[in-house]
């Protein structure tokens, strides 16, 4: 199936960005691009190793460096790190070159697949729900804002719900032809 254009996921750690999107990229011929592996890669050390050494702030300079000249790409599919939309750079770029899609999940389902992740620098605190939280509360409107699309990732199989997105970004891209 062909969706034309560049497919970017926004979303909360664990909402299974790189999971959907990997799938997206399988089943469309894209491209696909992680931007959190992708300045790992560059920089060859894990993220917790950026945010430990020059702080959130450094680690976002860096992402938004990533996710300019990712989205430049053609043809790809790019999940985003889960602040990402913090910056509203960020948010007129990935609104500019592509269709935007955000997964949603619920504080218990993003618990539940986050709570072992060792690579979740912003987890690591006494209460990992209550840091959840507050980034949902933070972060939801923006996802929002910046959203083409917007699906409920909650307890939903994974092929069924990148083939119901692959349907929506098609009807999508015909309502705008």
């Amino acid at each position: 199936m062909k969706a034309s254009g560049n497919l970017f996921l926004v979303g909360l750690m664990g909402a299974g960005k790189t999971t959907v999107g990997r799938q997206l990229a399988r089943l469309t011929g894209k491209t696909f691009y992680d931007s959190d592996h992708e300045i790992e890669a560059r920089t060859g050390v894990r993220i917790p190793v950026i945010f430990e050494i020059e702080g959130e702030a450094g680690f976002r300079v860096r992402e938004s460096e990533m996710i300019a000249e990712l989205a430049a790409l053609p043809d790809i599919v790019l999940a985003t790190g889960g602040g990402a939309v913090l910056d509203p750079h960020n948010r007129q770029i990935l609104a500019n070159h592509g269709t935007v899609i955000y997964l949603r999940a619920s504080i218990d389902d993003l618990l539940a697949r986050t709570q072992h992740d060792k690579n979740r620098p912003l987890l690591q605190t006494a209460n990992p729900r209550a840091k959840l939280e507050a980034l949902f509360a933070q972060r939801d409107p923006l996802y929002r804002e910046v959203a083409d699309i917007v699906v409920d990732t909650s307890r939903q199989n994974i092929n069924t719900l990148v083939h119901r997105l692959l349907r929506q970004i098609e009807l999508r891209h015909h309502d705008h032809t």
